[in-house]
């Protein structure tokens, strides 16, 4: 086979008026060759023959057994030798390195997904080190669209610090985005059940934006905010020295107002440039969120819920159910699923109980309902929890509960 020169050398030569068997002559190639490179519109590479290998057949039980629950050369030449395979455990792991290899670059190849103006922003959360012997962690919020970027530093990752940190983030850039992508931490979704956290569920539908999470170990989807990371971790980190946290926020909000007037690497402008054409819900509309602390408590056969060693009474249909108890300065909010079911104030003090009296009208007659013959044996007409609860509880206890 010939090179590129040599392909252009003949080329040339030929132009110039010479026949083959000269050009042959001067280039030391045989005439084939030379008639070859004439006709070729482009110098052919030299392609290996394909040889059939003792292989072939087995390749896609190999293919399939693999993708499937990644057995090793040795396991695998195992089975196939039960099929006829006569050949050695080398060929059969140099086929599974061309499966690795092609598995390797589907796994990393990404799709850089560049959002509108306002569309979405992604968030992180990462440990960046000590500052005066306490764990540190860097807040990452950037719009995808601007690459507009907000940065602070908490030293916890509960949360209602995660609110906090939004309710700044959005003050900072002075609007909320349509959405925000996560990873799949568990302050977003709870662990196990993948459903959103009840806090966070409600924050965002109050501050009006959509959550999103990526994949489950797919990170690179929000890859913007993880190459955030990454630069706030070298930008400026790297290097400088802290006297304690209010002293990293501070060096970090002067920093920030940097980061965002330099010409990002991939949009090729400025970030405060990019993010006048953003167009975020303005944060000024939004009423202050009040955070609350919510249980998720099981309502007893008595008709109550427990919360800090006191006891608030709810309506009788939600005996045995689940509720969530959100408490908000001094009232207690009860839900059942997006449905308030009872309101009280706080307890004064634990061991309180704190009843109204629709609660115990509304248990009594249910009691009288399903007892409606004295003389009748009660376990024959009480099918429920709450009557039997009831059966052994004179209704004056429930008064001594009242406020």
């Amino acid at each position: 086979m010939i090179d590129l020169e040599q392909w252009m050398n003949i080329k040339q030569l030929h132009k110039q008026g010479l026949s083959r068997r000269q050009i042959a002559r001067l280039t030391g190639h045989a005439r084939n060759t030379i008639a070859k490179a004439l006709a070729q519109p482009a110098p052919q590479p030299f392609q290996k023959p394909e040889r059939p290998s003792c292989l072939d057949p087995f390749k896609p039980y190999l293919k399939e057994r693999y993708e499937a629950y990644a057995l090793s050369g040795v396991r695998l030449r195992e089975e196939i030798e039960a099929q006829g395979f006569t050949g050695s455990v080398d060929i059969v792991q140099r086929y599974l390195k061309t499966l690795k290899a092609g598995h390797t670059a589907n796994s990393r190849a990404t799709v850089r997904f560049e959002t509108p103006p306002g569309q979405q922003a992604q968030v992180d959360w990462a440990h960046v080190g000590l500052v005066s012997g306490q764990k540190v962690y860097a807040f990452v919020f950037v719009l995808g669209f601007s690459r507009m970027l907000f940065v602070t530093f908490t030293a916890s990752m509960a949360l209602p610090e995660l609110i906090r940190c939004h309710q700044e983030a959005f003050a900072y850039l002075g609007g909320v985005p349509a959405s925000i992508l996560y990873d799949n931490m568990a302050q977003v979704r709870k662990p196990g059940s993948g459903e959103l956290h009840p806090l966070m569920a409600d924050f965002a539908a109050h501050c009006g934006f959509a959550v999103k999470t990526h994949r489950p170990y797919r990170p690179r989807t929000k890859g913007k905010v993880e190459r955030s990371v990454d630069f706030v971790k070298d930008n400026f980190l790297n290097g400088r020295s802290f006297a304690d946290r209010a002293d990293l926020i501070a060096q970090g909000q002067h920093w920030l107002e940097k980061a965002n007037q330099r010409v990002h690497a991939t949009t090729g402008q400025k970030p405060a440039d990019l993010f006048t054409k953003e167009n975020l819900a303005p944060a000024s509309a939004l009423r202050p969120y009040v955070l609350a602390a919510r249980h998720e408590r099981r309502v007893d056969t008595e008709g109550y819920v427990h919360l800090a060693a006191s006891r608030y009474s709810v309506p009788p249909d939600c005996i045995g159910g689940k509720v969530v108890v959100e408490q908000k300065d001094a009232q207690i909010i009860i839900r059942r699923g997006d449905v308030i079911v009872a309101e009280h104030p706080l307890a004064p003090k634990p061991g309180s109980c704190l009843v109204k009296k629709e609660h115990v009208d509304a248990l009594w007659r249910l009691t009288v309902e399903r007892q409606p013959l004295a003389s009748k044996s009660p376990s024959r007409f009480q099918t429920s929890a709450a009557a039997d609860a009831v059966a052994t509880r004179l209704l004056s206890a429930y008064e001594e509960c009242a406020p």
